[in-house]
């Protein structure tokens, strides 16, 4: 056929004309991130497509959201991220009391971050499946409004009641797993290429930051009130705060919006879990990401304590409060620094290097892992060079918290994100710091039997939890090794689903519901960059 007149896909019969192929070599700019009207017209569409019954997606959008709406969106969401990982770590900053108070050992507290990290990852594919067809804000409204019911209602249970404590520690995981599998897709449809990255930067600066102001909020707090239980009093108050300006405030985009999406449908949770096993760079980049979940959970939790018996160790007399506030600090700025040093190299390095985040993830992992384990020997000897390795593991372990987001959005379709945010936290929590901080104490306390000193004496609880987090620099090294395997798919995967969300392959699903790709553009050559725009590269 004349090429003037269009170009036959001899396998699918259907024709690409010449405007079509224009359209394709001039995308809207990266610089233009913001949600913006982009009807379809239904010419356009494949008319042999076969969809699937499920229910199309209901969002009760807009497509117009100006740039100031969109930035007030991101801080909203940036203050509800904040609170959430405050209330995580809260507990971390009065473990002690809490411990002396319930009578707990070692393996129980670790059991008490296990529970909430269990339920957090039991119910993500839940929301995972709502935020993929349902309007998102309201979802979020009422995850946010139970997480702060139950974190409130923590605060009064009594000595004779210790279970029903780790009940509603394990029941804040419902309201958080609400929002943490819906908000970052938010982000996605408001903004795209670099913008996209420097405003996940800015999310995912909530990781750091609200942890480490967990750690001194919760133990200042405590301090000036008397009683831990105050410390569990503070977030679910901003928490309603949160609540409100989600339902009266937030404007949802439509999904895709920011990518010039089209056609994009609804299949069935087993096509969009097929799709993503089969996404080599997801699962890859989640195993990677799994290893710093295991990481960071078992630090999280057990960094503070092990830090004060680090100083009774070597006679000093720590304070809980200000071990807290000196590792919260540490944790807020070597979060700041990381993740910023992450977003800023990735957005810099995917100009000459399509595999830039892989390789920076990989790079930040495996350079944690030495100053892990020198924090661990010299923990017994100086309290100082012990705070400066930490702050530097830190930041080489914050390189990813953004990248890793970023790496999902783009390599997901739009329609499947929550599912992938889901399955991403199921798996990374379920292998990662829901077992992590229990297996710890588990470890600690097994080996304290083998003492001759009793297993409550400082250095036999020093010197057989330095043996347990030994750990962690392993499991680094494990994650730099996935990451260096993402490395090797994420160009082609990538460029698959934007050619999915664009229109340029479309959703096949079979009589038996499994979903495959019909390229409708095979003449595109898969290594030309040209023809399908890539946001910041």
């Amino acid at each position: 056929m004349d090429n003037k007149n269009g170009i036959t896909n001899g396998l699918k019969g259907k024709t690409i004309s010449t405007v079509e192929l224009l359209a394709m070599t001039n995308g809207k700019s990266n610089t233009e991130p913001i949600v913006q009207n982009n009807p379809i017209n239904e010419d356009d569409r494949t008319s042999n497509v076969t969809t699937t019954p499920e229910p199309i997606i209901q969002s009760g959008t807009t497509s117009d959201i100006s740039k100031g709406r969109a930035y007030v969106t991101v801080a909203i969401l940036l203050t509800i991220n904040l609170l959430n990982y405050m209330d995580r770590y809260t507990v971390a900053g009065v473990l002690n009391q809490i411990q002396t108070y319930y009578n707990l050992g070692n393996a129980s507290d670790g059991l008490l971050q296990t529970v909430f990290i269990g339920t957090y990852m039991i119910f993500s594919p839940i929301f995972g499946y709502l935020g993929d067809r349902y309007t998102r804000k309201y979802i979020m409204a009422g995850g946010i409004f139970f997480w702060s019911c139950v974190t409130l209602a923590g605060s009064f249970v009594d000595q004779e009641h210790k279970l029903w404590f780790f009940v509603l520690r394990a029941a804040v995981g419902v309201g958080e797993a609400s929002y943490s599998t819906i908000a970052p897709t938010l982000i996605a449809d408001l903004f795209v290429g670099e913008l996209r990255t420097r405003m996940l930067m800015i999310f995912y600066f909530a990781i750091p930051v609200g942890s480490g102001m967990g750690y001194i909020v919760g133990s200042n707090i405590a301090e000036a009130f008397g009683h831990w239980q105050w410390a569990l009093r503070f977030t679910p108050t901003l928490g309603m705060v949160c609540v409100i300006l989600i339902v009266f405030v937030l404007k949802e985009p439509q999904r895709g919006h920011s990518e010039g999406g089209r056609n994009l449908h609804n299949t069935t949770f087993c096509s969009d879990l097929m799709y993503l096993f089969k996404n080599k760079s997801f699962m890859l980049s989640t195993f990677g990401f799994t290893c710093v979940a295991f990481v960071t959970g078992a630090l999280a939790l057990w960094a503070p304590l092990y830090m004060q018996r680090s100083i009774s160790v070597q006679g000093g007399n720590p304070k809980e409060s200000v071990v807290s506030l000196t590792f919260g600090g540490i944790t807020i700025a070597a979060g700041f620094i990381g993740v910023f040093l992450g977003a800023e190299s990735s957005r810099r390095y995917k100009r000459v290097n399509p595999r830039a985040d892989p390789l920076i993830c990989a790079f930040g992992l495996l350079t944690c892992t030495p100053f892990l384990f020198f924090a661990l020997v010299v923990s017994k000897y100086n309290t100082t060079a012990t705070w400066i390795l930490i702050f530097l593991g830190e930041v080489c372990l914050c390189l990813n918290w953004s990248i890793v987001a970023d790496m999902l959005l783009y390599c997901v379709i739009p329609t499947r994100r929550s599912a992938a945010e889901a399955v991403q936290i199921l798996m990374s929590h379920a292998l990662g710091d829901a077992g992590s901080p229990y297996l710890i104490g588990l470890i600690s306390d097994a080996l304290a039997k083998k003492y001759r000193d009793p297993p409550k004496t400082p250095s036999v609880q020093f010197a057989t939890l330095q043996s347990a987090l030994y750990m962690t620099p392993f499991v680094c090294v494990v994650g730099g090794g996935f990451f260096l395997a993402t490395a090797l798919f994420i160009v082609k995967d990538r460029k698959e689903a934007e050619k999915i969300t664009k229109g340029y392959s479309e959703i096949l699903v079979d009589s038996e519901g499994d979903a495959d790709f019909d390229d409708v553009n095979q003449l595109l050559d898969d290594d030309d960059d040209g023809l399908l725009p890539h946001g910041g590269n």
